[in-house]
């Protein structure tokens, strides 16, 4: 039976490959990005390389014809992240723009992928049209951000190919994968015209909507920015339009990336800290400051500290999917020894980073189990002692506390019928076995316990086996998932440091003797 949090493995692993510029040494561009230091970084995607088994494009598109949009968007993800993307697209391409300012002349080079994100190969790849808060997961991962309206415009300017827009007449299939697939050979079918003279790689652009950042955002949550599909004569069919939700994805929209570094009057900085400078963001913007240049994640976090200092972090999805006939899977994770809530979320490493947040990567698997469960909204609660140790927390402050902790975070969702799961790693166990400690019996709303390497606090002498097993007995559907690593086995430094009696697996046999017969 698997665990419901596969810690100590990364679910989404992106690993970082820096790509070497193709541009040819003698252009000038070549000796101005040295100058700024640039190419040092690598004007890439930050991406793996990609695995000689990925699918292809068509390949990619009969596999997720079946799927649900939650469950295409995550695998796009998946897909991409992974580097299942066509080596020309990862190369960027440089995009310049000037103004006059105060009387000085500022000019900014941003560097853009040269056509729409997509999973394939060069010869065989599918752009994918994604909602802008998976744009957005796949834009932090890539140190990226998504374009404003005046970058559309700047990069169909330096468009080495300017495709026409080939509009399908708009009907409810405009948002299937069907469409999608027939749009994206519309457009293979017409770039093969331009590929003798501009192979794989040079700019494009005309040929799909730019989901974009704007100032509006801000005051329009939940919603999506939409710009461009530009006309021969260089007008966009699409003038900005925040009218759609953020769930809507449709054949004409695409996702166009931008990297973070860029060059201001040859230094380096970021788009980001561009489009924050009331002076300088009219180089990137037409709209003024764009002080929050980004999509939420699709995610809702809240996070506050109750009685006995115990920290909660509560992840949950978009309000939308909250549906009256999906039950809520209220998943309690009390946190191992010595990680905070942020550790265990955890995000992509950068040099300098603690090791911790490397480890479990919460967040990602959290993600992974609201598209694969969809018939339930996923609710992920991390409690985090106030000491880091559970064990700890409980010499301190005893059990009679837990049982409101709990009760505390299903009051917020009163409205909802919930299916509670208490899940734990290393000391988190603690705080389940204080949970046992204080009830009579296990509650019949608690449909999963799970412990990963976590029950050292198991006590047969506090009644824990007779009340497990009542409660395993009252429903077939009730899950018990208890996971123990052989820890006497590792070893650092090429010597054991944890004793044959230590750790979970050593406790095993003591632990099942004290059950043997209840469970």
């Amino acid at each position: 039976m698997a665990s419901l949090f596969l810690t100590k493995k990364r679910l989404c692993t992106t690993v970082a490959s820096w790509f070497k510029s193709l541009m040819r040494p003698s252009s000038a561009w070549f000796f101005y990005a040295m100058s700024a230091g640039l190419l040092a970084q690598g004007q890439s995607l930050s991406l793996p390389e990609r695995a000689a088994d990925a699918p292809a494009g068509s390949q990619f598109v009969q596999r997720v014809k079946a799927l649900l949009p939650a469950q295409y968007d995550q695998e796009v993800c998946t897909q991409i992240l992974a580097g299942n993307v066509p080596h020309f697209l990862r190369r960027l391409c440089p995009v310049t723009i000037t103004n006059i300012a105060g009387g000085a002349t500022n000019s900014a080079t941003f560097f853009a992928t040269p056509d729409y994100l997509a999973v394939g190969t060069d010869d065989d790849f599918f752009r994918t049209p994604i909602t802008p808060a998976t744009a957005q997961r796949i834009a932090d991962s890539l140190d990226c951000i998504l374009p404003t309206r005046k970058m559309v415009d700047a990069i169909y300017r330096a468009a080495e190919v300017k495709l026409a827009p080939l509009p399908i007449p708009p009907s409810a299939a405009m948002t299937t994968l069907p469409v999608f697939a027939l749009h994206n050979e519309m457009v293979r079918t017409q770039r093969l015209e331009s590929l003798p003279a501009h192979p794989p790689g040079a700019l494009v652009a005309g040929h799909q909507k730019d989901v974009v950042i704007c100032p509006q955002l801000a005051g329009a949550a939940g919603k999506v920015a939409i710009y461009g599909w530009h006309r021969t004569n260089g007008i966009a069919i699409q003038p900005l339009y925040l009218g759609h939700t953020a769930a809507w994805v449709d054949y004409s929209q695409c996702i166009r990336l931008v990297q973070q570094s860029m060059i201001l009057n040859g230094a380096t900085t970021t788009v980001a800290q561009v489009l924050a400078d009331s002076k300088l963001c009219e180089l990137l913007s037409d709209q003024g400051v764009v002080a929050h240049p980004r999509y939420d994640s699709g995610e809702n976090q809240t996070n506050f500290v109750i009685e006995s200092e115990v920290k909660v972090c509560i992840n949950s999805p978009p309000v939308a999917d909250f549906a009256p006939d999906k039950p809520v899977r209220l998943i309690f994770y009390a946190l191992p020894n010595g990680n905070t809530i942020a550790q265990t979320l955890g995000h992509k490493m950068r040099p300098g980073d603690d090791w911790h947040f490397d480890i479990q990567h919460i967040a990602a698997q959290t993600r992974f189990l609201r598209a694969l469960i969809t018939n339930r909204t996923v609710v992920l609660v991390c409690l985090e002692a106030g000491s880091k140790s559970w064990p700890a927390w409980r010499k301190a402050h005893g059990d009679k506390d837990i049982p409101g902790i709990i009760e505390s975070v299903e009051k917020r969702f009163a409205a909802n019928r919930l299916e509670v799961v208490l899940a734990s790693h290393s000391g988190g166990g603690s705080f389940t076995f204080g949970y046992l400690n204080n009830v009579e019996k296990i509650p019949g709303d608690i449909g999963r316990i799970a412990f990963l390497d976590s029950d050292y606090a198991y006590d047969s002498a506090r009644g824990h086996a007779e009340k497990l097993a009542a409660w395993l007995r009252a429903s077939e559907s009730h899950c018990l998932t208890v996971l123990a690593y052989n820890d006497d086995a590792a070893l650092l430094d090429g010597k054991p440091f944890v004793s044959a009696e230590g750790g979970t697996w050593g406790r095993e046999p003591r632990n099942a003797q004290g059950s043997r017969g209840a469970i």
